[in-house]
């Protein structure tokens, strides 16, 4: 049966019951998709403080409440404080020193407007993230000063169990994407199966599929209804020669019961068992003889021919298992959310049932225990309805919620609520905020807070020098004065056009009778294509070609400027305005900036990409993450992809393998960092024919006076200066954060930009692999 076919979107009928099946209940462990225990429990002492060089929010942004929690930690450390749930920091106990930067009046967008006049900032802080545009007060919110926001009821299972109001909200309940996709109906079982399609998309194995030839099918081909069985399940893997590999299996029955819970000893070498994931170790496996074959012939029999497996994530269950079951809800895709992200299932069990579930005082987590609560989280959605998990608000409910909630109520209110002040006085220290008179902040009046205010940026600057070595923690907040809105407006429009034409190339002169098909897949192959058109206009023909990333555009120019292509020497550039006249420059600069330095960009990669990387390895080391863009509309994995390494050299090696005659991929280093890929996505591209703007005679002195005296650039350049002396100054081992709140108006607003880095950070040579987790694919696997 084909689920599609099949749904029907009625409920159950009144007495009846779906048919469950008998369990036996036996425990296990499941493996988290998380890596950061794991990576602290393989470094060798370290002398030095470090963060983490791979920044885990999907979109690359980082709220101000995130940041919130970062400071928190810095002071106190995981004693007292969950690790942050978005980046790492290693030994926290050798900080020095906290120093936050505020650059008042200043964007994301002024940042790379600017960019090459902020030379020190893009080359010596190797983190950079986005953050939303800010409130009435920033400062408030990054330390931790303002009150939680209510947002609306919770479901009694919640009630008491996080520090949140039950009051009502306006909540537009059109908008959810729960309810945009299911309607404010309840539905029935059919409603929530995938659909052949979403396997597809999703990446589900399926029957036909090359990658899937070895796959043994469950053999449950019997008619669906909204009756029949539902099973939870969920798998554990570890690292073997030959990539990922089941060791154990964990399926529990609709009563709650585990009807199955095996260990399973992989075919191939153990490279890694993952410990700190699932809790299994090299004397726990030794003595299994259990192999996958076994399991996947008592799961053949154990399962009825009309059985509904669920789980979250199940794709890489069924992939650990190497089998095919056409009947799936997906509890990472039921409770659906915006641009193709997926709730954790941590999350949804607090937010849903009020139970926490991987513990971080487990070794590892619980199989059983996950897998029943995908079931119950079926049977939630499927009781209660779409309209009314809508009304929970999920999406605002997970910006306070994080991965890591303390089990005690009390404790978890008390530690929400705690402001950076307050971790500071509970050890003893003051925190030194250095502003302008005219700069108001609930932050100046506070408690155990010293606040010098200034009269200038200048005299900031100069206090700064003196008062920053005698505290552990200050904020310096110089304030500029933002653009017009007529201008930011225009500098908006015309950045947007810069990184448009930055990454437009022409192409030509071609043979009238050149073969057309064959020159756009050449081009393609360099990466995504956003438009491509034919010039006509010239004695010969051309190729305009307009990709979606720099990378691309500058990868065709590299190999084919100059080359004979169709019988004809062509010329591969970029167009010539005023906004691209120093693109050279910028593509130099942009390629040296410390967050690209280790990161390569490659073009050409299949769907089974990642599996055949991670099968090989041991023959890139320092690999720290793989980035694979996903259309946000299908789902769909686009061709080409970004590989971080720890070092320069470890990325350059891998960049001559995969772009050697085995792997036969097109690539370079990378030029635009993650959080500016993911900005430059968002923007709507523009174009235009503006012709090159000339100063008339008459203003040219005029001009000239203005570019050395108070333009913008000279500012950016001269206060990028004065915070590298300032930095200089910090002591070894000093957190420093730069950030550019954005902007908020009437007129619109601005993205911010944050830096961050410890100065004097020692890079650790020890090679890793797989050190980013999503909640839905590899660790390792950014999408």
């Amino acid at each position: 049966m084909e689920p599609e076919r099949k749904r029907s979107g009625s409920t159950l009928k009144k007495g009846r019951k779906r048919r469950l099946i008998p369990s036996k209940v036996v425990g296990a462990a499941e493996a988290t998709r998380s890596h950061w225990d794991l990576e602290e429990k393989q470094q060798p002492i370290a002398k030095k403080a470090r963060l983490s060089t791979v920044l885990f929010a999907e979109n690359c942004e980082v709220t101000h409440g995130q940041l919130c929690e970062l400071l928190k930690y810095a002071v106190l450390g995981k004693s007292s404080f969950p690790k942050p749930s978005w980046c790492q920091l290693f030994h926290q106990n050798h900080l020095k020193n906290v120093v936050v930067f505020i650059l008042q009046g200043l964007s994301q967008l002024h940042f790379y407007k600017f960019y090459l006049e902020f030379g020190f900032l893009r080359k010596a802080f190797k983190h950079k993230f986005r953050m939303p545009p800010p409130s009435s007060d920033f400062l408030a919110d990054i330390i931790g000063l303002q009150k939680k926001q209510i947002i609306g009821n919770l479901p009694k299972a919640m009630e008491g169990s996080l520090p949140f109001a039950s009051s009502k909200v306006s909540i537009n309940l059109q908008k959810d994407p729960i309810i945009q996709k299911y309607g404010f109906k309840k539905v029935g079982l059919t409603r929530c199966l995938l659909t052949k399609e979403e396997m597809k998309t999703y990446h589900f194995p399926l029957q036909g599929f090359l990658d899937c030839e070895n796959f043994v099918p469950t053999k449950c081909n019997g008619s669906v209804t909204d009756n029949s069985p539902l099973f939870g399940l969920d798998c554990e893997m570890c690292l073997t020669s030959k990539g990922r590999e089941l060791t154990r299996i964990s399926l529990v029955a609709e009563g709650g019961g585990c009807v199955m819970d095996e260990l399973v000893k992989p075919d191939n070498k153990i490279v890694d068992y993952l410990t700190s994931f699932s809790g299994i170790t090299k004397k726990i496996l030794n003595p299994v003889t259990t192999k996958l074959k076994d399991v996947q012939r008592r799961l053949k029999i154990l399962l009825p021919p009309d059985a509904v497996l669920v789980g979250h994530s199940l794709d890489l269950d069924l992939r650990a298992l190497k089998m095919i079951h056409p009947y799936v809800i997906d509890t990472s895709l039921l409770y659906v959310r915006e641009q193709g992200r997926r709730f954790k299932l941590k999350f949804l069990a607090k937010a849903i049932l009020g139970k926490d579930i991987q513990c971080p005082d487990r070794l590892g987590h619980d199989a059983t225990e996950d897998a029943r609560t995908t079931l119950e989280l079926a049977r939630y959605f499927l009781k209660y309805g779409p309209k009314k998990i809508a009304e929970l608000n999920l999406e605002a409910l997970f910006s306070y919620q994080e991965s890591q909630e303390p089990r005690n109520t009390a404790e978890g209110v008390q530690r929400l609520n705690t402001s950076v002040l307050e971790c500071l006085d509970s050890v003893g220290q003051k925190l030194l905020f250095l502003t302008q008179e005219a700069d108001a902040s609930a932050l100046s009046s506070s408690k155990n807070c010293q606040t010098i205010k200034c009269l200038s940026n200048k005299e900031v600057l100069e206090q700064a020098r003196v008062e920053i070595p005698l505290f552990p923690f200050s904020i310096v907040q110089f304030s500029f004065e933002p653009f017009s809105p007529n201008l930011t407006q225009e500098m908006n429009k015309r950045i947007k056009i810069k990184w448009t034409e930055m990454s437009t190339v022409y192409a030509g002169p071609f043979n009238k009778n050149c073969n057309l098909s064959a020159l756009k897949r050449l081009f393609k192959s360099f990466g995504p294509v956003q438009l491509m058109t034919l010039v006509l206009e010239t004695h010969q023909p051309h190729l305009c070609i307009q990709y979606e990333v720099l990378e691309a555009a500058q990868l065709a120019i590299e190999s084919l400027d100059g080359v004979l292509v169709e019988g004809s020497c062509i010329k591969v550039q970029r167009p010539v305005t005023e906004l691209t006249l120093d693109c050279d420059t910028l593509v130099n600069e942009l390629e040296q900036d410390s967050e690209n330095r280790g990161t390569i960009y490659l073009s050409g990669v299949s769907e089974t990409f990642k599996e055949h990387l991670l099968q090989h390895c041991s023959i890139f080391l320092g690999l720290e993450a793989m980035i694979l863009p996903k259309d946000l509309k299908s789902g769909k994995q686009k061709g080409y992809c970004f590989l971080r390494f720890k070092t320069f050299g470890s990325a350059q090696r891998a960049l001559n393998i995969l772009t050697g005659k085995d792997w036969k991929l097109r690539g370079r280093h990378a030029l635009t960092p993650r959080h500016l890929h993911a900005w430059l996505r968002g923007l709507a591209r523009e174009s235009r024919l503006p012709g090159v703007r000339v100063i008339p005679p008459s203003s040219e002195q005029e001009a000239w006076q203005m570019l050395n005296v108070d333009h913008p650039k000279i500012a950016a350049w001269h206060w990028g200066r004065k915070i590298e002396k300032l930095y200089h100054n910090l002591c070894p081992g000093t957190l420093c954060l730069i950030l550019l709140p954005g902007t908020k108006s009437t007129h619109g607003s601005l993205s911010g930009l944050g830096l961050m880095g410890i100065k004097d950070e020692e890079e650790s040579t020890i090679p890793q692999t797989c050190v980013c987790e999503s909640a839905h694919h590899l660790p390792g696997v950014i999408s």
